[in-house]
């Protein structure tokens, strides 16, 4: 007689979650992260994979959530705005250093790009610690902002990635 196959589970910003078995036939991951466990640091953008407000980290790696079925993430390690600290090693308090640079370079309007801003940021820096303008610029070229801060969010990836290199010295 075989065993009950377990349902499966995704880590999310470290802590390990059972997927639900009444979504995973069609839920999106971003479905699951907003509804489901009540995270709202992705955001539902187009729906298509286009704007990028609903980035988060799969395995380290920018992943547009809307896209992602929830069963893709079986067994896989996901980051989301709310994870970043930890990430970091700040754990529950304290900010990651993209998001102290984002505050910092004042680069938020409406927010709704943010997410996806900073979570394309992070990855770029985990890759690239020093990155050029030219880089930031090239890595933030398929997350849409509405409100025109482009100039301020390139700002605050450059300055986030001096903020990380003077944490590591």
């Amino acid at each position: 007689m075989l065993a009950p196959a377990l349902p499966p589970t995704v880590v999310v910003n470290g802590q390990p979650c059972v997927l639900p078995q009444s979504t995973l036939a069609s839920a999106s991951l971003l479905h699951v992260l907003r509804n489901d466990l009540l995270l709202n640091g992705p955001k539902y953008g187009c729906g298509l994979g286009q704007c990028g407000a609903c980035t988060v980290l799969v395995d380290g790696v920018a992943a547009r959530a809307c896209v992602i079925p929830a069963q893709g993430v079986a067994g896989r390690e996901v980051t989301t705005l709310e994870g970043l600290p930890a990430r970091c090693g700040h754990h529950s308090q304290g900010l990651h250093p993209v998001q102290q640079a984002f505050i910092d370079e004042q680069a938020a309007q409406c927010g709704y790009c943010l997410n996806g801003m900073v979570m394309m940021a992070v990855a770029l820096l985990e890759r690239n610690p020093d990155p050029d303008e030219a880089a930031v610029r090239r890595e933030l070229s398929g997350n849409l902002c509405r409100c025109g801060t482009h100039v301020e969010i390139i700002r605050a990836v450059l300055r986030a990635a001096v903020l990380m290199r003077e944490a590591q010295a």
